[in-house]
């Protein structure tokens, strides 16, 4: 059943038009009103959640996530020492050392997956799938640095945010569309564009924190070069056929990752890289 103002002949609106245009603009709304500085950065950032509670957020969601992956390796593991050592080298020697995070490094037991991950406030992970395919410390430094700068860029309370606004802006169009001819694919048309813009953003985090990560990963003496073997690792485990469109992936492809990355250091450094950046010897085989 449908209700309007006066007689749709009038040209009056849609109730339910009027109801969705109001929970689109009460998304938008909420977004832009929700403003912060960053602590770190000084930037300012649409996000809802403050460093107090991007902290409890990654305490809590800590132990499950590391469960996941088969625990943490403890402390006394000589390569959980190298990535506690050397994640408190990129932290305390670069911009991240600014803001309010109390970082810790985590190895996880996990030997076939391939990854490293950060939590809001400051708890960052890497299997040992990933550590021991990097060959010197400074490539270890460019991944833990990578997950430091996603927790500097708030990345993952202005994804909440934003997801909140895409949700709301499909609902809205959901609830306008509803009493006309083709409301329901008008909806999933909404839903899907919604998704691929989410997809954007996170590409968009990622080729950002890759950036933040050369920065502090160089600020804390290391070859900024190192992050290109790491891409190349990446590159061989993903392989590079019968993948989807990087549209509708949520991080870029690591060969145009490593375009990036050379650019950045070519840009940053049109003399070549000091000698005074470290080109640590290979690690030590565990």
């Amino acid at each position: 059943m449908s209700y309007y103002y006066g007689n749709q002949s009038d040209g009056w609106l849609d109730l339910r038009f009027v109801i969705g245009i109001v929970i689109a603009l009460a998304g938008i709304v909420m977004y832009f009103a929700h403003t912060s500085v960053n602590p770190t950065t000084g930037e300012k950032q649409h996000v809802s959640l403050t460093p107090d509670q991007e902290i409890a957020l990654g305490d809590q969601a800590a132990p499950e996530e590391a469960a996941r992956m088969g625990g943490e390796v403890p402390l006394y593991d000589p390569q959980a020492q190298e990535v506690q050592a050397v994640g408190d080298r990129v932290w305390h020697r670069s911009q991240a050392a600014k803001g309010p995070y109390p970082y810790h490094y985590h190895l996880l037991r996990d030997t076939r997956t391939v990854n490293a991950f950060a939590l809001p406030g400051g708890e960052i992970f890497i299997t040992k799938g990933l550590l021991d395919r990097l060959t010197t410390e400074g490539e270890l430094a460019g991944v833990l640095g990578h997950e430091t700068g996603h927790v500097v860029e708030r990345h993952v309370a202005q994804q909440l945010a934003k997801g909140q606004l895409g949700r709301m802006l499909v609902a809205g169009t959901a609830v306008a569309a509803s009493g006309r001819r083709n409301g329901y694919s008008t909806a999933i048309v909404a839903g899907l564009l919604d998704h691929v813009a989410q997809l954007r953003f996170s590409r968009a985090d990622e080729s950002q924190a890759d950036q933040k990560g050369l920065e502090f990963m160089t600020q804390a003496g290391y070859d900024p070069r190192a992050m290109l073997h790491v891409m190349q690792v990446l590159q061989q485990v993903t392989g590079t056929t019968g993948r989807p469109p990087q549209i509708l992936v949520t991080h870029p492809y690591p060969e145009q990752r490593m375009r990036d990355i050379d650019a950045w250091i070519r840009s940053r450094y049109p003399d070549g890289v000091p000698s005074y950046l470290e080109d640590p010897p290979p690690r030590t085989a565990r």
